[in-house]
């Protein structure tokens, strides 16, 4: 493979008719706009994915894209713990599109559903409100609540895994339909 690890958004727009660009973002944050000709593949799902993506890297070059570069990252690395080698593209698609860069948008896309950063930002603050006030009217232990979602927190960024993502993806509007994942496979495969 010659594509290096990480690919700047210029790079990856003069070269796209020639790369096979996997999104693994959430079906619902894949809707909202995304890379032309890209296919979503969600992180969790990259394993039962490998052999398709591993048939695709003997066609070519394989980019992988998420909303800031973070899970498409983790994606690469499950990839090559399996002998796959993909490049990921730097700043994800939140720099691809500042660069001036058009995302796609399917038709009919009913929804848009938020970026998974957005939805950690909400559950957190929620919980932290809810430890909080619970702290004051009922008792003071539910404070360790807003304490363990903020060590969670820190954690998140010392790691670059976030364990509160890990299960939002989890939730029902975060996952794609078992015959949406079928299809993008055999799209995959025919490419």
């Amino acid at each position: 493979m010659t594509t290096p690890a990480t690919l700047t958004t210029d790079e990856a727009r003069t070269r796209l008719h020639e790369l096979t660009v996997i999104d693994v973002r959430t079906p619902g944050e894949y809707a909202g706009g995304h890379l032309p000709g890209a296919l979503n593949i969600p992180l969790d799902r990259i394993r039962r994915a490998l052999p398709d993506i591993r048939q695709a890297t003997d066609r070519g070059d394989v980019l992988v894209v998420c909303a800031s570069g973070a899970r498409s990252a983790n994606a690469c690395k499950i990839l090559a713990e399996n002998g796959v080698t993909a490049a990921t593209l730097s700043g994800g698609t939140g720099a691809w599109a500042a660069d001036g860069h058009g995302l796609h948008r399917p038709q009919g896309a009913s929804r848009a559903t938020w970026g998974m950063e957005r939805q950690v930002r909400l559950t957190a603050g929620v919980i932290v409100l809810l430890g909080l006030l619970l702290g004051l009217v009922v008792h003071p232990a539910f404070q360790l609540v807003s304490a363990g979602i903020a060590g969670g927190l820190v954690f998140s960024a010392l790691t670059g895994t976030c364990g509160m993502a890990a299960m939002l993806a989890r939730l029902p509007h975060n996952r794609p339909r078992a015959a949406d994942l079928d299809d993008t496979l055999a799209a995959l495969r025919s490419r």
